[in-house]
């Protein structure tokens, strides 16, 4: 009876260092909120969380932290029973903003860091013999060729000519694996066509059209899309190196139906150069505006960004430009806040009921993700995803962690 007891407080031990391993891994090391927002960061029993004048950060049931509204960098020390360091937190909290929503449609390009690896195939030798030059070199689909030997890769004709100048000879090829810089040596293969090839097919630049979500004024940078740019083969984030958002023309308008998502269709020829493009992430892509009249914004029309306890279920709007023509508000209703959500841009759920909107496109559309969400005369986010089987209804990112992704491109 004692050793299955022994056991059994073995296990419990066990449990209760698990739980708090992983609360102290859930704690950022890094946090970025706005003057009066509060910090979302669960705790447990016994565990403090003190600040720089070693007062207590009080803890509300919601298990928000209250934090002075002072701007500037404050530093936090997460501790257990007030003795046992567990983590420290640098906090910098940013001044309110106001932006100007902008629900414009807009083209844009992107050219990568290196090349994109998005495919592998066999190689047939001058030897008539099939060959796999990338087995065994650890370079998997998604990851991306920076350098060969001493040369930088930029480009994809850039790759093509270095592996043809190497002349059959191993290269050493340097690349990036989920987010690791890794290096090996390959040997390319000589073909019949007397060129040398590594079996890789590679990609050095992306286009799509999105919606434009907001423009800060006092430094003249954007935000759009709400999500990043993935690859189509590999679905990986594209680490870039540069991008130009561009005026776009729309041209056609296919309408949403449940299992088939409907999309905007536009051409950026001829078009003029809006900014350029400096960070893509998750949450979004962001850079600076060159050309503030190609935008056709009302600098007039400043609004605050809300804070996610000032956002509300029910009635919001929409702005997005369908027609070529000015922005347009449409109708929506938020019906889920996940206020702690700060890992995905799927922060709300939002359907569309504007019936109008419902006519012309059958509700959220590939293309429209970016367009600003007002409610209350504040910006609270932009529109993210669509549900494939109900178009009507979809997802949003706050607009908190939009701007806080752009603060980055002002550095």
């Amino acid at each position: 009876m004692k050793r299955v007891l022994k056991m059994l407080l073995l296990v419990f031990f066990l449990i209760i260092i698990y739980v708090y391993t992983l609360l102290i891994e859930s704690i950022p090391n890094e946090l970025v909120i706005f003057e009066g927002e509060n910090i979302s960061m669960k705790t447990l029993l016994g565990v403090t969380i003190k600040d720089k004048n070693n007062q207590t950060i009080e803890v509300s049931s919601n298990n928000e932290n209250s934090l002075s509204n002072e701007t500037g960098k404050k530093s936090l020390e997460v501790s257990l029973f007030n003795n046992i360091l567990l983590k420290n937190v640098d906090v910098s909290v940013l001044p309110k903003t106001t932006v100007i929503p902008v629900g414009k449609i807009a083209g844009l390009k992107l050219h990568t860091n290196g090349v994109l690896v998005v495919g592998m195939s066999e190689i047939e030798g001058q030897d008539k013999k099939r060959h796999k030059p990338y087995e065994n070199t650890g370079i998997e689909e998604g990851d991306t060729i920076i350098k060969i030997n001493e040369t930088e890769i930029g480009s994809t004709n850039q790759l093509i000519e270095t592996v043809n100048l190497s002349k059959g000879n191993s290269i050493q090829v340097k690349f990036i694996h989920e987010e690791e810089t890794k290096e090996c040596s390959i040997t390319p293969v000589q073909t019949s066509s007397n060129e040398y090839k590594l079996g890789l097919w590679v990609r050095d630049s992306a286009a799509g059209v999105g919606t434009v979500t907001f423009y800060e004024p006092s430094t003249k940078t954007f935000g759009a899309l709400g999500h990043g740019i993935t690859d189509i083969d590999t679905n990986e984030l594209i680490n870039i190196a540069s991008g130009e958002f561009i005026t776009t023309r729309v041209l056609n308008i296919t309408k949403g139906e449940s299992g088939e998502p409907g999309k905007i269709q536009g051409t950026i020829e001829n078009q003029q150069n809006i900014g350029t493009i400096s960070k893509n992430s998750k949450f979004g892509i962001y850079g600076r505006v060159d050309n503030l009249s190609s935008l056709n914004v009302d600098t007039s029309k400043k609004m605050e960004v809300a804070l996610r306890n000032e956002i509300q279920l029910g009635k919001a709007t929409i702005l997005c430009s369908l027609d070529n023509q000015k922005p347009q508000e449409y109708e929506i209703e938020i019906q889920k806040i996940y206020t702690e959500n700060n890992y995905d841009n799927k922060s709300m759920q939002i359907k569309v009921t504007d019936q109008k909107l419902i006519e012309k496109t059958g509700g959220i559309i590939q293309g429209m993700s970016g367009s600003p969400i007002i409610q209350n005369g504040k910006f609270v986010g932009a529109v993210t995803h669509v549900l494939v089987n109900n178009p009507q209804e979809g997802y949003a990112v706050f607009g908190d962690i939009m701007l806080k992704q752009s603060k980055s491109v002002q550095q």
